[in-house]
């Protein structure tokens, strides 16, 4: 079925749902990246819509490509996160169609899946952060925390002179050692620093160690991860398909960690995850917020087989994803449902759409 209306809905800055109608009036909802929600559905519209339009719903893969193809003088960025939004609601529409979940259409099962809590602050005082993961620990069961640690591409310096030294053992202290912790560097360190950091982790049990360097800097990257025995993961940042091959076949991180929304939709973040299976590498996405984002990688994590342990979960609250969709994502026994209804499972609120910035590209 030929696609005849692609409509965004934008509450600015954050959010833009992406919603595709084909030619016999069926309709899937996906999302675009989130942040400057606003610039994307601008982009969408002038530079990718007109390249979706007419085309065959069900080639998502060749619907893709021309979308990108078509768009070679803007390489990556803003078109990757417009065309997130137009791939991950033609997966809705596949599913609602074959009358499957995504997850389904990809092999796997709607399940509980594990998350592991990931906080968003580094101005949060070490002792405060450590009391609030030992609270989530025992409210709702999570098994496993990340935090932040350094400052973003922060050249070596610290949020403030000694605090993550102070920051990872009063985490460990509070959670106890049956806790699994991962971290997030944001790209801080050089690679002397990064190993320097890295061995301090080790001693403290920490089991991932995510961008540690500047993303940009794959051999940097891949210092630490030769020098260091915990898991060094990256790739959130990453939108060329050409250096995910990059990184992978050099090895420079252990675990994987694309973004769906970032990339350009589930459509590359599977050819990723495709790479990495064929490199013996495990696959944790980068889901950083309760946004449909977060939908999209539990989908994905249930049904490929290099899936990770974990799929990210934020800990903190975020008015601007509340009443977004239905039902909401829960975490129970430190799981989280991958949603089992039609499409992605999920159903984006009328309240929400009705109070959205509207726009239309049509044929």
């Amino acid at each position: 079925m030929q696609i005849k209306r692609i409509e965004t809905f934008v509450k600015a800055p954050h959010v833009c749902i992406v919603r595709v109608t084909t030619e016999d009036g069926q309709q899937g909802y996906g999302q675009a990246a989130p942040f400057n929600a606003d610039i994307t559905a601008i982009v969408l519209h002038r530079q990718v819509a007109r390249h979706a339009l007419g085309r065959d719903s069900e080639d998502i893969d060749g619907l893709v490509d021309q979308c990108f193809e078509g768009n070679y003088k803007f390489p990556w960025s803003y078109v990757s996160r417009a065309v997130a939004g137009i791939d991950t609601a033609l997966w809705d529409l596949r599913g609602r169609r074959a009358g499957k979940s995504v997850c389904e259409l990809l092999g796997g099962q709607p399940r509980p899946f594990p998350v592991y809590g990931s906080s968003m602050q580094r101005g949060i005082r070490p002792e405060e952060e450590a009391a609030r993961l030992a609270r989530l620990r025992d409210s709702v069961g999570y098994t496993a925390f990340k935090v932040r640690i350094g400052s973003v591409c922060g050249h070596d310096k610290d949020q403030w002179p000694g605090r993550t030294d102070n920051l990872i053992p009063a985490v460990r202290k509070s959670v106890g050692d049956d806790v699994r912790m991962l971290v997030d560097a944001n790209s801080c360190y050089t690679p002397a620093k990064a190993t320097e950091v890295g061995r301090m982790l080790e001693d403290h049990g920490v089991c991932h160690f995510e961008e540690p360097c500047p993303y940009w800097e794959l051999e940097w990257t891949a210092k630490v991860t030769r020098a260091l025995a915990l898991d060094v993961a990256g790739g959130e940042q990453d939108v060329d398909l050409a250096q995910w091959h990059r990184m992978i076949e050099m090895r420079a991180v252990d675990v994987v960690q694309p973004d769906v929304c970032y990339l350009g939709g589930l459509t590359r973040a599977l050819r990723v995850a495709k790479m990495a299976e064929k490199a013996g590498l495990p696959v944790v996405p980068h889901s950083a917020n309760p946004s449909m984002v977060t939908v999209f990688a539990l989908h994905m994590m249930g049904a490929i087989p290099n899936a990770g342990p974990y799929v990210e979960f934020s800990i903190e609250s975020s008015s601007w994803t509340e009443a977004l969709f239905e039902p909401v994502l829960e975490v129970r026994d430190g799981n989280v449902q991958i949603p089992s209804g039609l499409g992605w499972g999920v159903e984006i609120a009328p309240a929400w759409l009705a109070g959205a910035e509207h726009q239309v590209s049509s044929q």
